[in-house]
């Protein structure tokens, strides 16, 4: 079974989308086998996105992200990641899909929903630092 991270960010836990976007989790026929409520801090976020240090934007997640409430998940399921990548659809909202989590929700392209892994290198590195640290 393959295993995946998947984070709600901030604005999802404000305007109040765990339930809609969990249940969308498990009605795809995944599994949570973790989750947890947690306020990040800056060292855990700067970790996590640690890709995009050098890039501009960098700041202005790693702000909007620490010390905020996110629901942190593992989730498992055959061919989860690149299924959930689909699920959450195009970090720019624009861009994104009608149907996929960004295309019904997300309205900014820092404040966009959620979070999901895009390998399997991803997956095990983000579930080790969220749920290990």
């Amino acid at each position: 079974m393959e295993k995946t991270f998947i984070m709600i960010k901030p604005d999802g836990i404000e305007r109040r989308l765990m339930g809609e976007i969990i249940g969308r989790i498990e009605k795809k026929g995944f599994r949570i086998t973790k989750a947890e409520l947690k306020n990040p801090t800056r060292e855990l976020v700067e970790d996590h996105y640690v890709e995009h240090k050098e890039k501009p934007f960098f700041e202005e997640l790693v702000e909007y992200i620490s010390g905020k409430t996110v629901m942190a998940m593992e989730v498992e399921g055959d061919n989860v990641i690149e299924v959930m990548r689909f699920m959450i659809g195009h970090r720019d909202p624009k861009l994104a899909i009608p149907g996929t989590i960004r295309g019904d929700f997300a309205n900014k392209l820092t404040e966009n929903i959620i979070h999901g892994s895009d390998s399997p290198t991803s997956a095990e590195r983000e579930l080790k630092l969220w749920f290990n640290h």
